[in-house]
């Protein structure tokens, strides 16, 4: 979580010395303001450093898009973080491949917080998948793959290669 934060911070164009902590056995997040108590949690955190960057955008811009993002935003922090074994992330892989498949990004036609976080929040996954596994969940390779090349999102995180001529063929 402190770790995604501070990439997070770094991609929007904050300046550094943010100074975050971790707090209980779950290690959740906690940026300690200036003024008043700290914020707890990683959605929390994100979206604060969003609008501090004034990239309000990232979070949606109609209501639809806004009630999308804070869908998968939550659905990162339950499902992504919560799941632990092969079942779970099997789940999660078939559930935003279904999602993906009339969509660039999980919010639709726009690129937010929940693409840069899921991104984040996947990449230890994707990382071990196998040509096939990436191949059978072909939308979540695509969209992986488009918001690794996104301009300043990957940062020092390894580049996942894919076979690209399957990423964009429409062959089922």
């Amino acid at each position: 979580g402190v770790e995604e934060l501070a990439l997070l911070a770094k991609l929007l164009g904050l300046p550094r010395g943010i100074k975050y902590g971790v707090q209980g056995e779950r290690k959740v997040p906690v940026l300690q303001t200036n003024n008043g108590p700290g914020l707890t949690g990683l959605m929390t955190i994100a979206a604060h450093l969003v609008k501090q960057a004034k990239k309000d955008q990232l979070l949606g811009i109609t209501a639809e898009e806004k009630a999308v993002v804070q869908q998968w935003l939550e659905y990162r922090v339950t499902r992504v973080d919560g799941g632990t074994s092969k079942e779970d992330t099997t789940t999660i892989l078939k559930d935003l491949n279904i999602h993906l498949e009339d969509k660039v990004y999980l919010a639709g036609n726009i690129f937010t917080l929940a693409d840069i976080l899921m991104y984040y929040g996947l990449h230890h996954v994707m990382v071990d998948l196998t040509v096939q596994e990436k191949e059978k969940y072909l939308n979540v390779s695509r969209w992986f793959n488009h918001i690794q090349h996104y301009p300043g999102v990957r940062q020092h995180l390894s580049n996942v290669i894919f076979i690209k001529n399957r990423l964009y063929t429409n062959a089922h």
